[in-house]
């Protein structure tokens, strides 16, 4: 075995155990593992430090999300994986002070957009910067609009770096990014709510970048300032929104869940016999449809909404749940929004897309 090969073989060993340490909640387990990783690397302590977070903690967090998916994490454990993971970076860090250069790259901010809880990846990239020679402002989770960009004034910030998971905060992200470009401020998102290849970052504007490494790379090639242009409102960048049709729909969302809930209790039998709770839960799952397809709308792309309405489905099958309890609540939506053109494409989409047979699989 080559020494490469050694090499390739200790780190594999190394997600196991880090994987079995979230599992089993252990922090101080979890916390050897990375620290082992980091120094099994001859060499720059802060490269070493890269590769460890991107390489090892990364994939175990990416792995996380898939077993919560796949109902194998339960929320609590999901939760606390994430906040071990979240440790181990801190650790890290906490070694490697002495070893950081001297910020002499610029200043950047990193944030969540606001309703973002899925701070992680945007600690990640913070933290990159950080070891590669930049200022960092790290602000965390949910960060409100209006505090960012008065960070951003206050600070002289040289670029932002904003993160999303979730699709449904896209509107939200479009408004900060306006925000921080008309004070002069370039944008770079990430995250998997910008879509494939970024191609929701782009309508809105700003730069993109899928990790964060290529984050690092971008910034350090230099990002071109905003000009006076940037200072405008959505419909610019989004010419469909003049339709109104998101519009109506983000307005008048607490009354179609409502309509919504009602028409599933009447057209799912099973729901007639739901406890309190379980009714709850299904009116949260009624909300998150509608937030989705009003954030399809905003960037006029029914495939958005398609994906999750699978997703969902496949959320709900590996829960004991049948993905066909989604078909009434589409069917209520459609007949709801059936005289807006738009939202009628995106929900037929949706719903054959939830129907159509899986080869094999028999429902």
């Amino acid at each position: 075995m080559t020494t490469l090969s050694r090499e390739l073989h200790s780190f594999a060993g190394l997600r196991t155990q880090l994987w079995d340490a979230l599992l089993d909640c252990d922090e101080i387990h979890a916390v050897a593992t990375v620290r082992t990783a980091v120094g099994g690397f001859d060499g720059d302590r802060c490269a070493a430090v890269e590769h460890v977070l991107l390489s090892l903690i990364a994939p175990a967090q990416a792995r996380v999300g898939l077993a919560w998916a796949a109902n194998e994490l339960t929320v609590a454990q999901e939760h606390a994986a994430t906040a071990i993971n979240e440790r181990c970076v801190a650790a890290l860090l906490d070694d490697a002070a002495d070893a950081l250069p001297p910020p002499h790259r610029g200043r950047a901010v990193v944030a969540c957009v606001d309703g973002e809880w899925h701070a992680l990846p945007a600690r990640l990239v913070a933290e990159v910067l950080r070891l590669r020679g930049w200022r960092v402002d790290y602000l965390g989770a949910q960060v409100p609009t209006e505090h960012l960009v008065a960070h951003v004034h206050t600070s002289g910030a040289e670029a932002v770096l904003l993160s999303s998971s979730i699709p449904s905060h896209l509107p939200t992200a479009h408004t900060a990014i306006s925000a921080c470009q008309a004070a002069g401020v370039p944008v770079v998102a990430g995250g998997a709510a910008f879509g494939d290849q970024g191609r929701y970052a782009r309508l809105m504007k700003a730069e993109w970048a899928p990790d964060a490494t290529a984050a690092a790379e971008l910034l350090a090639r230099g990002l071109e300032q905003p000009g006076p242009e940037a200072a405008r409102t959505p419909d610019l960048d989004l010419p469909h929104l003049k339709d109104q049709e998101y519009t109506l729909v983000r307005r008048t969302k607490a009354q179609l869940v409502k309509q919504t809930l009602a028409d599933v209790e009447n057209g799912f039998a099973a729901m007639r016999s739901y406890s309190e709770f379980q009714r709850e839960r299904t009116a949260e799952d009624i909300d998150h449809i509608v937030g989705f397809l009003a954030t399809a709308l905003y960037v006029d792309d029914p495939a958005l909404f398609t994906s999750f309405i699978t997703w969902t489905g496949g959320i709900l099958q590996a829960r004991g749940v049948p993905p066909r309890c989604l078909v009434p609540a589409l069917d209520s939506l459609l007949h709801q929004l059936g005289d807006f053109p738009r939202a009628a494409a995106t929900l037929t989409a949706a719903r054959s897309a939830l129907t159509i047979p899986h080869p094999g699989r028999h429902e």
